[in-house]
Formats: C-alpha cells, structure tokens, sequence
C-alpha cells in the first residue's frame, strides 16, 4: 500500500530482532523506501526485562546503521528497564508509544511521570502522544481525565519530541477519532502555533526521516 499510495510516507514494520538472521533481514527491508521504523509489541513479552535482552539489543543495535528507528511500544512498569535498554543505543532513535501506557484508569500518575521524566532526559528519544483514552476508562473517561498526563509529556518532551498519533482503530474503544483529536487540540491552546505545529507533524517528519 505504501509503494503504491503517495498518502502514506512512511511505515513502521516488524522484524524478527532476536533472530540469528536480523542482520540480514534488515538489510532486505531497509531496500524499501517508505520503512522508516521497526517495533516489537515488548508489552506482551512473558519476560518484564526483554528489553535488556542481549539478543534483542544486538538486533536494535543493527537499526541505526541502516537509518531506521525503533518504536517502544510498553506498560508502565517496563520504564525502568527501558532507560537502562536507551541509554545502551545512545546513538539510536527512539520512539515511546502510547506515552509509556500510564495506568490511567486507576488513576495512578506519581511513579510513571517519575520514570517518564527520567527518560525525556535522554534527546534521543520522542514520544507518540496515542493510545491515551484507551489506558483509562473507555465508557467513562473525560478530557479533564486525561489532562495531566498529557501536561506531563509536554513538560518532559517539549513539543520538538512529541508527535500526535490516533491510534486508530483502536481508538474507536474508547472514543471517537473526533474525540481523540479534539481532545489533544484542547491541551495545545496554549501553545504557539509553531509548537502545536511540531506536534501535530513536524516532529513525527523528524523523527522518521519522512520527506
């Protein structure tokens, strides 16, 4: 789809990091023009320190070279671990999905804005503003809700390392693409045009490299 439609300009795939073959594979998908990211969904991994893995960092390891980025695609409580896994790739760039799946329906934010700050530290890594309202609620969240967990990003990353993602169809579990959106709108008022513009595009056109 993405070869044939100059809609999409770029594609977050899968490949098998672990694999003895990675560097091989990678080498065959990075060819295609429009693969600009690699992501494994570490959230289902049995093992809670995948990340720290020597296999799967010796795969990450390979991606930078061939000019791809990683999504890091978590729970809450791998944040920990995480910035031990960033801070071995310092040159790699990173990509927090679903800002680090905070356990917003229980109300909970003080551990993972702690860890979430730790890891802004490192400039290397941005953070895709999605997949909020479905870690809250689905039938009984509200804007207000949400508020202080999107402050938080802000705060942590700036509007250069923040980028808007919809998540859908997923979204739709919880709440309108309409809803969705509106909802993140509200939260940039305050911001410059400029700055509401980094989120909404152009960090998302840095960090992917996407012309």
């Amino acid at each position: 789809m993405a070869a044939s439609d100059d809609l999409i300009l770029g594609v977050v795939g899968w490949a098998p990091l672990t694999a003895p073959s990675v560097q091989a594979e990678l080498e065959q998908l990075a060819v295609l023009p429009k693969l600009k990211g690699i992501r494994h969904p570490i959230h289902d991994e049995p093992d809670p320190n995948f990340v720290l893995r020597e296999d799967f960092n010796r795969g990450v390891a390979t991606l930078g070279a061939l000019g791809l980025t990683y999504d890091i695609l978590i729970f809450e409580d791998h944040l920990p671990q995480t910035i031990t896994f960033v801070d071995r790739h310092p040159n790699q760039i990173f990509i927090l999905d679903h800002i680090g799946k905070p356990r917003i329906r229980d109300g909970s934010i003080a551990v993972w804005r702690t860890h979430l700050l730790e890891l802004a530290h490192r400039s290397n890594v941005y953070c895709k503003l999605s997949g909020v309202v479905t870690e809250a609620q689905w039938d009984r969240w509200t804007p207000q809700m949400i508020a202080p967990y999107i402050d938080t990003v802000l705060e942590a990353f700036g509007p250069r390392r923040l980028m808007f993602g919809s998540d859908w169809p997923i979204v739709t579990l919880a709440s309108t693409y309409g809803s969705w959106a509106n909802t993140v709108r509200s939260a940039m008022v305050p911001l410059s045009v400029s700055e509401q513009q980094s989120i909404i595009w152009r960090s998302a056109m840095e960090a992917y490299g996407l012309d």
